[in-house]
């Protein structure tokens, strides 16, 4: 469902998202998932790869945590250095 924000809520949530989703990390991780993406193609059909399993699964998986949300992941559950 799509968010009902007044105008400026919605530039300030679009400023906010593009500041995340260019932050070093981010761009680290989306690197590395379109790299073993471009690998094995069959098994990243349709799905995300999850950078604290370290496996392709989901998207629903992924993106909920496994039914546990998002508020307790941090940088301390992935398994690559290179983002924490």
């Amino acid at each position: 469902m799509k968010q009902r924000l007044s105008a400026q809520a919605r530039r300030d949530k679009a400023a906010r998202d593009l500041a995340f989703a260019k932050s070093p990390a981010r761009r680290a991780k989306k690197a590395h998932a379109q790299r073993e993406a471009r690998a094995n193609p069959s098994a990243a059909a349709g799905k995300d790869f999850d950078h604290k399993r370290g496996r392709f699964v989901s998207v629903k998986s992924n993106r909920g945590n496994e039914g546990e949300g998002t508020k307790k992941e941090g940088k301390s559950n992935y398994q690559y250095k290179y983002y924490k």
